[in-house]
């Protein structure tokens, strides 16, 4: 039985008699009352010292109960607070439990054995999201937050990140290079917010035409075009409640992007060959591989959807500025893979690991795991070797330094002493694509990153040499 002395609960209404029978009430139930005359005063004694369940009226001067509720999720408390409302609000009630995440609402005369069980499950609702937060806070301090693993000092940075924005509602833009793990933020600030029970809806924006990608965000209605044989609901619609994570946004296309400014802006969504506007609460979360200061100067970031975007930005550094990670992140693999393939591997061999540890991973941890996969399988049990893995796309730094002979075309590749990771980047992919006699799918698969991100990259670097030339 728990300990209900020791639960605090705010109550709160502008009525004095109201408040006086509440407070009265509640005290009379085992548990500690704190009283406030409306949600401005409630904010404050919040703020010093944070209640365990909070009891609201609805109507109220100053603040009142909407004001007060979102107030409470713009500052990141999740306490559970339950609504009070008179006879004919019940609508308002459901609303706001509904759309502002209340715990409860409860119409007036209030009944005591009522309140003492809805106070009971709020605060033991209340007991495990801090619980949570706390195992969240040791596992992130161990280098485990969600699914992303790392104990260097720029994975550390990104779990402290995370756990500062994820209880807000702010909206969130991810950089990174491919394959750093960008979803993975987006899906550990979702589980951490208080959307966690919402839908999580990840597209990505860099695999659709304007047409699609517009049916997949907003919907259409049947007949709203060529092929459009029934009613379509669009990721906005889907995530209600919940977030939307839109991957690559630098692909969006630009009309497309005006778009979604206005639906960011107005929650609003209308479906292609709609007419009525339909409202969401949803919070999105953005990722791209791009510079985007680079992505607005050569038109394929709108500025004003950027600054919208991102509100709060998180950096996920690339594996190579990260190396001490490799170890951490291997095993966290390996234990997947041995479920998926029935492998029984124990982990890396020295020699094995060193070779990680050299290679610079253009692919980050994205081709980490492509490599760790056939070296899982090759070795099938006991310790990942050398000789298991894959080292024609395990090139290392050093190697690539020197003059490397190609003998299938009797070319020779060299990258000059001190030469910038660009320049060894581009000298590898060049090897790669020769080696493939220039299948970019084939050359994409090896690198470990999409076909899309390889021309993407190709560009820049293109772009790069004639900047440089200019």
């Amino acid at each position: 039985m728990p300990n209900t002395t020791s639960t605090r609960v705010l109550v709160v209404d502008d009525d004095p008699r109201q408040r006086s029978i509440l407070v009265e009430m509640v005290g009379s139930l085992g548990f500690t009352a704190l009283p406030a005359a409306d949600g401005a005063e409630a904010m404050e004694l919040h703020t010093d010292s944070p209640a365990d369940v909070i009891i609201s009226d609805l109507i109220m001067p100053r603040m009142d109960g909407f004001e007060l509720l979102r107030n409470l999720e713009t500052r990141g408390y999740r306490t559970p607070t339950i609504v009070l409302t008179g006879f004919g609000s019940i609508e308002k009630a459901i609303s706001v439990v509904h759309d502002l995440k209340a715990f409860w609402f409860l119409e007036k005369p209030v009944q005591p054995g009522i309140l003492r069980a809805l106070i009971e499950r709020a605060a033991a609702q209340n007991r495990l999201v801090e619980e949570t937060e706390v195992l969240n806070r040791q596992l992130s301090f161990h280098g485990v937050l969600g699914d992303l693993v790392g104990g260097s000092h720029p994975m550390r940075q990104v779990f402290l990140e995370i756990q500062q924005v994820a209880p807000t509602s702010a909206s969130v833009l991810i950089t990174g290079e491919s394959g750093t793990g960008k979803e993975l933020v987006a899906r550990a600030l979702h589980r951490l917010s208080p959307r966690v029970s919402g839908p999580f809806v990840p597209i990505n924006c860099a695999a659709l035409t304007e047409t699609l990608i517009e049916s997949e965000l907003f919907g259409h209605e049947k007949g709203a075009f060529t092929g459009a044989l029934e009613r379509h609901i669009g990721c906005f619609e889907q995530a209600n409640n919940g977030t939307v994570f839109l991957d690559e946004i630098g692909e969006m296309p630009i009309g497309t992007q005006s778009k979604l400014l206005r639906v960011l802006e107005d929650r609003k969504v209308r479906r292609l060959g709609g007419k009525i506007d339909l409202p969401v609460e949803v919070r999105v979360v953005a990722a791209t591989n791009q510079n985007p200061e680079d992505a607005i100067r050569e038109k394929h970031l709108r500025e004003d959807l950027y600054y919208r975007l991102n509100v709060f930005h998180i950096h996920l550094p690339p594996l190579r500025e990260r190396k001490e990670d490799i170890p951490a992140i291997s095993e966290a693999i390996l234990a997947t893979l041995n479920k998926k393939h029935g492998c029984r591997v124990a982990g890396l061999q020295a020699a094995a690991l060193e070779r990680m540890q050299a290679y610079s991973w253009p692919g980050n941890v994205r081709e980490l795991r492509n490599v760790l996969e056939r070296a899982a399988i090759m070795a099938g049990e006991g310790m990942i070797q050398p000789k298991h893995m894959a080292m024609d796309p395990m090139m290392t730094v050093a190697e690539a330094a020197p003059v490397a002979a190609e003998p299938e075309s009797g070319e020779s590749l060299s990258v000059r002493p001190g030469a910038s990771l660009e320049e060894i980047e581009e000298a590898y992919i060049n090897r790669i694509l020769r080696q493939t006699n220039n299948n970019k799918t084939k050359a994409a698969e090896i690198l470990g990153i999409s076909v899309r991100t390889l021309h993407n990259r190709l560009g820049q670097l293109t772009r790069g040499k004639a900047n440089a030339a200019g």
